[in-house]
């Protein structure tokens, strides 16, 4: 069954809600306005197309997320899906080691800032090593 636009945008929200959080998704539909909304509608029918798919979960898809968002440098985008990865069931441990993965293929300046990024996102859950 075919889905329509809107059920594609709520699965969006549900997923978002479900890795980032309930304040990140109020915070979200608060900053949504007339210059973003469109934006905000197509990351919704985006995430609700592809991250609701069942062929692969949350946690590999969240790494899969963090590893790209690493090699392309996008920060803001990394430290959300850091969050959001540790939301979906993804250890310390392994988001560690896409790091130090990510060096080889990606360069220590890409490692290094998402390492800073992972750091701050696990002090802020009391989540040490």
């Amino acid at each position: 069954m075919t889905k329509t636009v809107k059920e594609l945008r709520q699965q969006g929200l549900d997923v978002m809600t479900t890795f980032a959080g309930a304040d990140y998704a109020a915070k979200r539909a608060a900053s949504t306005n007339s210059f973003n909304i469109e934006l905000r509608e197509m990351s919704e029918m985006a995430m609700g197309s592809v991250w609701a798919r069942p062929e692969m979960d949350l946690a590999t898809r969240s790494l899969v997320s963090v590893a790209m968002l690493t090699a392309l440098g996008r920060h803001h985008e990394l430290s959300i899906h850091l969050g959001a990865a540790l939301n979906n069931g993804c250890t310390p441990g392994q988001l560690k080691e896409l790091i130090l993965q990510s060096t080889i293929y990606c360069g220590f300046p890409a490692a290094n800032e998402a390492c800073r990024i992972a750091e701050e996102i696990f002090l802020n859950r009391g989540i040490t090593f």
